[in-house]
């Protein structure tokens, strides 16, 4: 029996876990991958949210870890964005999945980043460093994002040119998308930078505030942060949330949740 069979016999359905085929892989660069894995016809979520992945792990147990969709919440497979971990319990092996490979899958998907934890506005803000961007991958093919929202900015800030994931799509304005491609080439703004390699923006996106940068053309609109019509949403590093979030509370904005919407929104399931 080969390993992989081996591994496959060990995965079953529970009342929280299904069990999802690897649908594709692709490697991005040496430490950083997205695959897709299939989707139960029962399977909802709202785009932004995360849910558990994993395989099995010591004494038949399986082995988690929160994982955003970055796949939109009308296609028929499931995308995640992850980090390769050298010696990471999950990461090492997760990066070896290949197409047909067995993976579990949790039930009940959950989170706040997600378009009703906002109150209404004009500019959406998405803030991202490294795989953070997975959740904003899937707001941003969200045809409601664009009824809410004049304008959607979505930037994503990483340490080398190569950890731009999806950037081809991002720039082409989600051009091909079935349903947000128009809305799209008028509504939504992708700023990346980089922080480690000369490239057209660089800079962390603290920096990118305080010069304007993030403001740019084409966006319309003060180039400052304005609680009164701008909502934010982040992702990423704790470092980038904290510091990013006390700016925000000076300014006014109320942090948001599903339970009392506000201006701006974060994942605390990612941040310690």
């Amino acid at each position: 029996m080969s390993d992989r069979i081996a591994a496959a016999a060990k995965l079953a359905p529970s009342a929280s876990l299904t069990v999802e085929a690897v649908r594709s892989v692709r490697h991005w660069n040496d430490h950083l991958f997205s695959f897709t894995i299939s989707r139960p016809s029962s399977f909802r979520f709202r785009s932004g949210e995360f849910v558990m992945i994993g395989l099995p792990g010591g004494e038949g147990r399986p082995l988690l870890r929160a994982y955003s969709i970055a796949s939109p919440a009308w296609a028929d497979e499931l995308e995640f964005l992850s980090i390769k971990v050298p010696g990471g319990p999950l990461t090492s092996r997760l990066q070896s999945i290949e197409p047909g490979d067995p993976v579990y899958l949790g039930r009940k998907p959950t989170g706040t980043l997600v378009a009703d934890a906002l109150t209404p506005g004009r500019r959406l803000f998405l803030l991202s460093t490294g795989t953070g961007l997975a959740p904003f991958l899937s707001l941003a093919r969200d045809p409601d994002i664009y009824e809410r929202f004049n304008e959607i900015v979505l930037v994503h800030c990483v340490r080398q040119v190569g950890d731009l994931a999806f950037r081809d799509d991002l720039e082409s304005q989600l051009a091909g998308d079935p349903l947000v491609q128009d809305q799209a080439l008028l509504q939504f703004h992708y700023l990346p930078t980089v922080t480690r390699e000369p490239f057209r923006t660089t800079g962390r996106i603290d920096a990118l505030i305080d010069d304007g940068a993030l403001f740019g053309h084409p966006l319309t609109g003060p180039a400052a942060f304005d609680p009164a019509s701008d909502r934010v949403m982040m992702c990423g590093s704790m470092a980038m949330i904290r510091d990013l979030q006390a700016r925000f509370e000076a300014l006014g904005f109320r942090e948001g949740s599903n339970a009392a919407p506000g201006d701006f929104v974060i994942e605390r399931a990612f941040v310690g």
